[in-house]
């Protein structure tokens, strides 16, 4: 995971949330926070942490390392679909209690690293203790 983390510059969040209090907006924040580049995806808002959000993760045109998904299990599959089609290839990660085997193990055999049922901030922190 170290080494993951460690490759990762910029984090497409899909579900990021306006309320600052939830953990869809803090975890964002947080990485942003420790030198992530984060892009907002969310349609319902026109900017989140200081950039512009994009209505879908098809809507950025940058390169992505990692897409960070706060949607729920059911939207899971046709994110990580959504993923395996950039040319970028990036990481597809479902936070903790988001889970979508069928599609990961997929993912997986075409060669995508897919994490599920973990939350970034908490193993960014248990590697980062400072």
């Amino acid at each position: 995971m170290k080494a993951l983390m460690e490759s990762v510059r910029s984090i497409a969040v899909i579900g990021i949330s306006r309320n600052p209090e939830k953990p869809a907006r803090r975890v964002p924040a947080y990485l942003a926070s420790k030198g992530y580049d984060i892009i907002p995806v969310n349609p319902f808002v026109d900017e989140i942490l200081g950039k512009r959000a994009k209505d879908t993760l098809q809507d950025v045109s940058e390169p992505v390392d990692l897409v960070l998904v706060f949607r729920p299990s059911e939207e899971a599959t046709k994110i990580a679909e959504s993923a395996m089609r950039r040319d970028d290839r990036p990481i597809i990660w479902f936070q903790k209690e988001i889970r979508a085997d069928e599609i990961a193990a997929i993912a997986r055999g075409l060669g995508f690293t897919v994490v599920q049922d973990l939350c970034a901030y908490e193993i960014h922190k248990a590697l980062s203790p400072t």
